[in-house]
């Protein structure tokens, strides 16, 4: 590409005007000084340094017009005689600049409009004069002006006549508009709440006092800046409501990159939410339930857990243990939810994994990644110890990024979708959409729901998901299933199956000594006669100060699991005997705050432990409580819904009576002391089952089915 030259007769650019260069004398050594004539004014001689305008940004030749390609897309949208108006504009402005109608011309040059005889001044009021004379309205050189800055700048779209009305914005102060561009965004930032139109106003007055001096700008009537305060909001997209402003405002700046996964388990996003919908807890108490979630990214498979609210760790064990096993099929559910009937290759897996052969149709999958939230149970110590201890890599977002995890966050909205609101007691996404009488409705208890919630994760298998597509099959909407299957002959499938001590690693943590009465901690006291050789010692641990790893279960603190150098060894409360009901920590910190300390440790303890029993006894027997009380006992009991992960047994699942989705199955109340033995009718007819069903592992008023894991393990331990 060959660089301009200054040569006598060239146009050149200074000042903003357009000059003709008529000499130049010396050499850049010497000093140099050229001789320029005005083109734009009257004709007037100018001489100039030429050092002094080549270090000069705005000195540069005048190039000619280039060829522009018209802009077809642009020029079908206005009527031909619009688009023939505008290719003659064309063909005056190149004529004016360059002498020739039509780029590359040949012929003779009008006399008027010779680049080397005329100045560009006098060629744009010929061809004013000249289209004056053809009739053209209201043409003067001004007009021929603007035609040029016109195509210069868009091209032949830009000759195109165009009505353009002004805005609100375009006729306001433009120091006022600057202001509230400024304060705006501020208070979105802040997570400001809104306010009146009024304190906007008074605010963006001291914002142009204090940067133009006081009362120098003043602000518009009241109407008048209340309509331009909307359209500044809409201009930067801060309308709507205040949770909508701060949904907007946390979000990371655009252009947004998809998650990709190209094998199951690759990433998994885990999140917490309360559920959408009222249930009864126990003795009539209604609340909500909060539900925890993971979303297979590859697959979007879906797995849940319902507690009542504050999740646990426990809660996350049990999600990981759902992911990486086989859902057992129900008696009650149709064929079709059968992994048998699905898409997935049955047969095959069943001949390395034989948990698979009576599965449901759900994928298994073992997670790679996992990404949280900054939840305190997501991000705690336990949390990552767990996954540590499983290969897992832990990955928490930044702070209020809801995109960073955006699959898990969307599942959301379509369980409410379609789960949630034809549940009665549906309270809506937000308050607004609650109605007046939720909580009259019949509602369900939440064994009932934790039924339908395990049938509704195996329908969601089921069910086409628009952002699983094939690379064969690019416009047919996937199953988690189908696409499951795709991906197995790829990824392929080892089979996990969890060990005792894999359970207990999954469980909440926290560092204690050993002492000569045994290991403390909330109030309780755990000794065994494991602990006999290590009392007092150090468990070699320097990070800890020595002390020893000790892992509880909230939902069971009857025992916890201490990891000694032999392995990990089960304590259980030296009270044990003294409470003959089960509770979990909901009734324990109810217990430990309505009992007052009287006497030594040892004393306090056992005083808890007997008020423990007799609460426990009350409950059972359903005597009188308190509303406080109440609602202790109902979530004690909504937490047994789903079951975790002991130290001697492990869940393959929550195998429970079913009543599919279209009917309700209420479970009897089974009282602590009914004994079913062999040949009892009534432990026939309980679930329309016979013994022998029970016997195979199906449960007998909504309790766990649990296996052995030494024996489920061995067949693929070295």
């Amino acid at each position: 590409m060959s660089r301009p030259m200054l040569d006598i007769g060239g146009a050149v650019r200074h000042g903003g005007r357009e000059w003709a260069v008529a000499g130049i004398e010396g050499a850049m050594a010497s000093g140099a000084r050229i001789w320029l004539v005005d083109k734009d004014g009257d004709g007037s001689l100018a001489v100039f340094a030429l050092a002094e305008l080549l270090g000069d940004p705005g000195f540069g030749p005048v190039a000619g017009p280039r060829l522009r390609v018209p802009q077809v897309g642009l020029l079908s949208t206005v009527p031909e005689e619009q688009q023939l108006r505008a290719f003659d504009l064309e063909r005056h402005v190149r004529e004016v600049e360059t002498g020739y109608p039509t780029p590359g011309g040949k012929g003779l040059v009008k006399p008027q409009y010779d680049p080397k005889c005329t100045t560009l001044a006098q060629r744009e009021q010929a061809k004013a004069d000249e289209l004056a004379a053809q009739g053209w309205p209201r043409v003067s050189r001004a007009t021929v002006r603007r035609w040029r800055a016109r195509y210069h700048a868009d091209g032949v779209w830009g000759l195109v006549a165009k009505r353009r009305g002004s805005t609100r914005l375009d006729r306001a102060d433009p120091q006022v508009v600057e202001a509230l561009r400024a304060l705006l965004p501020e208070e979105a930032l802040r997570s400001r709440s809104r306010g009146w139109k009024k304190r906007m106003r008074r605010e963006t007055q001291w914002w142009l006092d204090a940067r133009h001096g006081e009362r120098t700008v003043e602000v518009p009537a009241k109407s008048t800046f209340n309509k331009l305060l909307d359209s500044v909001e809409e201009s930067l997209g801060l309308q709507g409501t205040v949770a909508q402003r701060r949904a907007r405002a946390a979000r990371p700046a655009p252009p947004f990159k998809p998650t990709l996964a190209l094998r199951p388990g690759e990433i998994v996003m885990l999140d917490s939410s309360p559920l959408d919908a009222l249930v009864v807890l126990d003795d009539g108490v209604v609340g909500r339930l909060e539900l925890t979630t993971a979303v297979d990214v590859a697959t979007r498979s879906l797995w849940g857990v319902l507690r009542p609210a504050g999740s646990k760790l426990t809660d996350v064990a049990v999600l990981l243990a759902q992911m990486m096993t086989p859902t057992v099929m129900r008696p009650s559910w149709d064929a079709a939810l059968s992994m048998a009937a699905s898409a997935v290759p049955h047969d095959r897996l069943s001949a390395v994994d034989e948990r698979l052969k009576d599965a449901a149709a759900r994928p298994v999958v073992i997670p790679e990644t996992v990404v949280v939230d900054q939840g305190k149970v997501f991000v705690s110590p336990a949390t990552r110890a767990a996954c540590e201890s499983l290969g897992i890599s832990l990955q928490p977002v930044p702070p209020a990024n809801g995109p960073a995890k955006g699959h898990v966050e969307r599942s959301f909205g379509s369980i409410n979708t379609e789960f949630c609101q034809w549940l009665p007691g549906f309270t809506g996404s937000n308050v607004g959409e609650r109605g007046s009488r939720v909580n009259q409705e019949p509602l369900w208890s939440v064994s009932e729901l934790q039924v339908l919630w395990e049938e509704f994760l195996v329908h969601w298998h089921h069910r086409p998901h628009e952002g699983l597509r094939h690379p064969l099959m690019p416009k047919k909407a996937l199953t988690p299933n189908q696409m499951w299957a795709a991906l197995l002959p790829v990824a392929g499938y080892v089979p996990v199956p969890l060990s005792t001590d894999d359970f207990v690693e999954l469980l909440p943590v926290r560092w204690q000594p050993i002492t000569d009465a045994g290991i403390r901690f909330d109030y309780r006291t755990y000794d065994g006669t494991c602990l006999n050789d290590h009392r007092g010692q150090d468990s070699g641990v320097r990070s800890r100060n020595g002390l020893w790893e000790v892992h509880y279960n909230p939902y069971d603190p009857v025992r916890i699991w201490v990891r000694l150098p032999d392995g990990f060894c089960e304590v259980a409360w030296i009270h044990t005997t003294s409470v003959g009901l089960p509770f979990t920590h909901h009734v324990w910190e109810h217990i430990c705050k309505v009992v007052d300390r009287t006497g030594s440790r040892e004393e306090h303890e056992a005083e808890l432990a007997l008020a423990l029993d007799r609460f426990l006894k009350r409950a059972a027997r359903k005597e009188k409580l308190s509303a406080s009380e109440r609602r202790v006992v109902a979530k004690s009991r909504a937490s047994d819904a789903v079951p975790v992960p002991t130290g001697e047994l492990n869940v393959l699942d929550v195998p429970a009576p079913s009543f599919g989705l279209a009917g309700v199955y209420a479970a009897p109340d089974i009282g602590d002391e009914t004994v079913f033995e062999d040949g009892d009718d009534e432990g026939n007819d309980l679930f329309g089952s016979s013994n022998d069903e029970l016997e195979a592992g199906w449960p007998v008023g909504g309790c766990l089915l649990l296996s052995d894991t030494e024996a489920e393990a061995e067949p693929w331990l070295p």
